[in-house]
């Protein structure tokens, strides 16, 4: 058995357009891909695959789902197979075993710091909103850098009250351990025994990991302590949760809009990162002074392959600028450079600009990085021929690192004419240096190896998988293009009809009557809410008139409890189960759960329900917000459920009437006709409730 925690990293490393693109030739399609299907003879592109949501789906034979189904299908392996091969590819090992003692509470650990940063991030924030120091003190602070609430909300931001434990009490008066405190870095044990807050006094900027969880805080001490002192911020230390060299400040907040617009902003600190999502520009991330690293580019290349690194203008800001873009090079990244003017950083420059003429500025401005590091290192060589050839040496090392020869070549090119050098020299440079890089890569390798075999020969397993490296090293040129927010289905109307049998028809078995379609079809329209919306919370009153909140699962189960409705469908019925078991589980995100569920038959439906061509179309959301606009199509669903009841049981009792041993029985004639009287005004309130749309037959 294949622990949940695995499955996940193997699913989440697995990039949907990077699988698909070993078998398929994708073209870029707005915010998808689309291809020719694998899976049947495909002579028009029928085959999409969404980034965003991580899944493919073939509109025309109907297969798809996500990485692991798609590889499934090509290769005809099974489920934990396709796990395995996924795994291979990225590199992650798998444990098979059954999950010990010590493994399970590792696991269980790692829940708990994740609960308690979650209260952690929820007490600051309540603190500063509602607390009096907080508002005088950590609320007056960020409203004087102008940021506006909508944006503190957006990044959780919050004050921890400048006592020794004031949080500390009130965690451990909520029933959380003292131990998590101390493991997450929230508190800091002294040698007596005792703890104290590690943030006391200052404004808090939670670390939320690009799944949603809150997995570190950053803290920045405020007034006069500032001067003089050598850390204006303290950020937790590295943890079972949180390792800093992985983790980009505000990854989680931008990375739709990094998909939407195919590329991201690198800035240094967190009020930078703030301050242009408030300008309007939202694919924006921030490294927090370090220098990046293979882990943060890989999770960036997930959504995108262009990088503009923001920096300020002054010679601080240059070298920020120039550290850490070989490695950007080295994993395909399209590096460019912007340097915005003297005095001013991002957090200063957008806020005397909107997001048009930001971008503009960015697009007027912006370096390809290569040769924004050729003029700079020729500016400082000036005239001194050795200096000129050092700084010429590093250019063409730079150049060497990028995979892709054809880019190698055009920057070889470039070079060569503004440094007025023979690019036939410059060019044997490259491929000397690109020579010695692969050389050492495979010697990495084999040092991988010659390791991995001793462990083998003293009896100890294998824990890594070794990556071969055959030379040329080339990186695939895949672009992740997340699309927005999806938005829920459309009731079923007779224009739609056609199409929507027409569908089902591939899902459904043929031996299933049309009225049974319907159903099956309307359950499937309710859980595709409740995959990709399940977690979402709704407000409403119970029936004495008190609010209540519910999250949509539970909406969705307690309107099926209360009319003593069963979903037909033993499928549909376990996944709303499954969802409201869990959903209230520290950072539960029902499409997530259920696509990642080891059941096969639940993960592939959830794959398929959150690929369905199937859309509301936008015309009210103007009007309404995301909340109702999952209440208002739930309910359209569910009327139109209920109605089918309504019609089916007509059509049964109709149908009694007509039987031989009823005809005979006045009392069974007259208690049908009751029915028939009761069905009939259901029918007719609800059909006021529909209007006049016409429902699927």
């Amino acid at each position: 058995m294949i622990p949940q925690s695995t499955i996940d990293r193997i699913v989440d490393a697995a990039n949907i357009v990077d699988v698909v693109s070993d078998y398929v030739t994708l073209r870029r399609a707005g915010a998808s891909y689309k291809g020719l299907c694998p899976f049947h003879d495909d002579t028009t592109p029928s085959f999409s695959v969404s980034p965003a949501r991580g899944v493919c789906k073939c509109f025309s034979c109907g297969k798809g789902g996500n990485a692991v189904h798609f590889i499934m299908e090509m290769e005809q392996l099974t489920y934990v197979e396709a796990l395995k091969h996924l795994a291979k590819k990225y590199g992650i090992p798998v444990e098979e075993e059954e999950v010990t003692d010590e493994q399970r509470q590792r696991m269980n650990e790692r829940e708990s710091m994740f609960a308690v940063n979650e209260w952690a991030a929820k007490y600051f924030s309540q603190t500063m909103m509602n607390n009096q120091d907080g508002r005088a003190v950590g609320l007056a602070y960020f409203r004087s850098r102008g940021f506006r609430d909508d944006i503190i909300a957006k990044f959780r931001l919050g004050f921890c009250l400048d006592s020794p434990d004031a949080m500390s009490k009130e965690a451990k008066a909520k029933g959380y351990n003292e131990k998590y405190l101390v493991d997450t870095g929230l508190c800091v044990k002294r040698d007596n025994g005792t703890i104290y807050d590690r943030f006391r006094g200052r404004v808090m900027f939670p670390w939320v990991a690009v799944n949603g969880r809150v997995v570190a805080f950053g803290g920045r001490v405020l007034d006069a302590r500032t001067k003089g002192v050598n850390q204006k911020y303290v950020n937790s230390p590295d943890s079972l949760i949180y390792h800093k060299a992985n983790e980009l400040y505000g990854i989680f907040q931008a990375k739709k809009q990094i998909a939407k617009d195919d590329m991201v902003y690198m800035v240094e600190g967190y009020t930078d990162v703030l301050a242009m999502h408030q300008c309007g520009v939202e694919n924006v991330v921030a490294n927090s002074g370090t220098a990046l690293n293979e882990a943060q580019i890989h999770l960036l290349h997930r959504f995108t392959n262009n990088i503009t690194l923001l920096y300020d203008g002054d010679e601080a800001g240059i070298h920020a600028a120039t550290r850490s873009t070989d490695m950007l090079l080295a994993e395909g990244m399209n590096v460019k450079i912007l340097l915005l003017p003297d005095g001013d950083d991002p957090d200063s420059f957008s806020r005397k600009h909107n997001a048009q003429e930001f971008k503009e500025y960015v697009a007027a401005h912006q370096t390809d990085f290569i040769l924004f590091k050729t003029n700079l290192l020729l500016k400082d060589a000036q005239r001194d021929p050795i200096k000129r050839a050092q700084l010429t040496e590093d250019i063409v090392k730079s150049i060497a690192v990028i995979p892709d020869e054809i880019i190698r070549s055009t920057y070889v090119h470039e070079c060569a004419e503004i440094l007025n050098m023979d690019e036939a020299i410059l060019m044997r440079g490259a491929n000397k240096n690109r020579a010695a890089i692969l050389e050492n890569l495979k010697k990495e390798a084999q040092r991988e190896r010659d390791r991995q075999a001793r462990l083998l020969n003293e009896g100890k397993e294998e824990v890594n998988e070794v990556k071969e490296v055959n030379a040329p090293l080339e990186v695939k040129d895949v672009s992740n293009d997340e699309v927005s927010s999806i938005t829920p289905l459309t009731p079923i109307t007779s224009e739609r009809s056609g199409n929507f049998d027409k569908y089902f028809e591939q899902q459904i078995s043929t031996k299933q009557s049309q009225s049974e379609q319907r159903f099956i079809g309307l359950e499937r329209l309710m859980m595709t809410l409740v995959t990709r919306y399940g977690e979402q919370r709704i407000e409403g009153k119970d029936a004495d008139g008190e609010p209540i909140q519910m999250t949509l699962a539970e909406f969705v189960q307690e309107n099926l409890e209360f009319d003593g409705i069963a979903l037909r469908s033993p499928l549909y019925a376990k996944m709303l189960s499954l969802t409201c078991q869990h959903v209230h589980d520290e950072g539960f995100v029902a499409s997530k759960f259920l696509i990642n569920n080891q059941d096969e038959d639940i993960s592939r439906e959830a794959a398929d329900l959150i690929s369905d061509r199937y859309q509301l179309s936008k015309g009210n959301q103007m009007v309404q917000s995301e909340e109702e606009r999952m209440v208002t199509n739930f309910t359209r669903i569910y009327l139109d459920y209920k109605n089918a009841i309504v019609e089916e049981d007509l059509k049964q009792c109709n149908a009694d009437l007509t039987r031989p041993e009823v005809k005979d029985n006045p009392t069974e004639i007259l208690n049908i006709m009751r029915r028939i009287q009761e069905l009939s005004e259901m029918q007719r309130q609800l059909a006021k409730l529909l209007g006049d749309r016409v429902v699927v037959k």
